[in-house]
């Protein structure tokens, strides 16, 4: 595993204890079979549209409570200018939102107020997709 590069994870939200939430739940790794985790914290529209521009993130979680941008917004919006655009995870205010999070075209939605094991489950779910899709290293 040491050989193997991080996943570099974006984490958008207005609120810094949502972002400081969403590391605690994935920490180091959210799975053993996955590379450990770099993250990449956005708390501002501006500065998600430019890192995601930049290139190299593997996963996005984006707050849709955030503010003034909301993250179902911004998925929506990165999936329609980015080809080949990195999976996105949304956090919804509640479970009954889900499908705002269908109509934003992310992968996935976790709901406030983040549940650590239901998170990291599906990030490692998300994750294993994008390390599949990589090259192989030797």
């Amino acid at each position: 595993m040491s050989s193997e590069r991080p996943l570099k994870v974006l984490v958008y939200s207005d609120d810094r204890t949502t972002r400081e939430s969403v590391r605690l739940a994935l920490g180091k790794r959210p799975a053993a079979d996955l590379p450990a985790l770099e993250y990449v914290e956005c708390a501002t529209e501006p500065a998600v549209i430019k890192a995601m521009d930049k290139g190299g993130i593997d996963l996005a979680v984006l707050d849709g409570e955030a503010v003034p941008a909301g993250g179902l917004g911004i998925a929506r919006q990165l999936k329609d200018e980015i080809f080949n655009c990195p999976p996105i995870l949304v956090l919804t205010g509640r479970p009954q939102d889900a499908w705002l999070a269908t109509w934003s075209r992310a992968e996935a939605a976790v709901s406030h107020p983040i549940d650590p094991v239901r998170l990291a489950e599906v990030t490692a779910g998300l994750l294993r997709a994008v390390v599949a899709k990589l090259p192989a290293t030797t």
